[in-house]
């Protein structure tokens, strides 16, 4: 064996400690599953701080307001914002939206800055906050680690941070999900007169999939999450293949695969989209994940509340079937 093979084998054959077996309450395992996720992330390490935040600007555009504003989520770290307030607010809730790795936030806001930002915005479905906004639904978006205005200039800078991390006993996933509790914060304390933070949402796309993914398992005030190509089985995407760093989580395969960091949303409502042609989560090893995802909700009663969608081509979002099953399983009362 090479060395990778070797690593790989152990991956494919470890067993996974902390999978629900059923001899005790679901809500009993869940809670014992977020603390040891919350431990391998290093979310003890994160300190907890005033947020003082500072609104920059607002704008008026055609169909929405636009907020921009900054917060502090740890001492001496400030992040920025744009909250965007539709004219005609259809939908209740607010969604989180979350960029993959790119050149920042602007994706999401759909404000190409060169022709690789148009081509990605455009053959992707990645606006995220634009469609919000023509489905009438209130949105924020959070410039990531490592991404646009916090390290991704010109392209995003995850190794030398996920790297120095670890030195600490941090990850880097961590502490984009500690951003995210950090910005629900905010949103409740700072902006509940302007927009329904009653309910709070969160999606992404790849880098801002697995945000989404790994925010909804550990922050109970995210009422729904809709991660898109994030989602698969460890030994089949992150351990198979050469990923970001900001992917790897120190001996997490020893406790959990992607269906048990999953369960830990339920019963509060998940899409997972994939690709069929995604070659980095890959769409066997999310299909036969997702089978094993629907016992965990099925043992949750809520078995209809875990939808998978999977579009037709490759790495990228699939707005039209996606939203379409997000606000069936969140909207029934509109």
């Amino acid at each position: 064996m090479q060395p990778f093979e070797k690593e790989h084998a152990i991956v494919c054959n470890l067993p996974i400690r902390m999978a629900f077996d059923g001899t005790q309450p679901f809500a009993v395992w869940q809670a014992a599953a977020r603390k040891k996720l919350a431990e391998l992330l290093g979310m003890a390490r994160f300190d907890r701080c005033e947020p003082l935040t500072q609104i920059e600007w607002e704008r008026v555009s055609v169909d929405h307001d636009e907020i921009r504003f900054t917060f502090q989520s740890e001492p001496d770290y400030r992040i920025p914002c744009h909250l965007l307030i539709p004219h005609e607010v259809r939908c209740k809730g607010v969604m989180i939206c979350l960029q993959g790795h790119s050149t920042g936030m602007h994706i999401s806001l759909g404000r190409a800055n060169d022709e690789g930002s148009k081509k990605t915005i455009a053959d992707g479905d990645r606006d995220f906050a634009m469609q919000c906004v023509r489905h009438g639904m209130c949105c924020v978006t959070l410039e990531q680690r490592c991404f646009g205005e916090k390290g991704g200039t010109p392209n995003p800078d995850c190794y030398t941070s996920a790297m120095t991390a670890l030195l600490s006993g941090r990850t880097l996933i961590g502490a984009r999900v500690w951003d995210i509790m950090r910005l629900i914060d905010v949103l409740r304390e700072e902006f509940s007169d302007r927009c329904n933070t009653s309910e709070i949402y969160c999606m992404g796309n790849s880098g801002g999939g697995t945000a989404t993914f790994y925010a909804a398992a550990l922050e109970t005030r995210i009422a729904a999450a809709m991660p898109s190509c994030a989602f698969c089985t460890f030994a089949d995407s992150i351990g198979s293949m050469f990923h970001c760093a900001c992917n790897y989580v120190p001996d997490i395969r020893s406790y959990f695969d992607m269906a048990e960091l999953a369960a830990m949303t339920a019963p509060r409502p998940i899409v997972i989209v994939s690709g069929q042609e995604d070659d980095i989560f890959p769409s066997g090893g999310a299909k036969s994940e997702f089978m094993r995802l629907k016992e965990y909700y099925t043992a949750a009663d809520a078995a209809d509340r875990c939808v998978h969608v999977i579009g037709e081509a490759g790495h990228r979002f699939y707005a039209d079937a996606a939203w379409s099953a997000f606000l069936k399983q969140t909207q029934e009362e509109i």
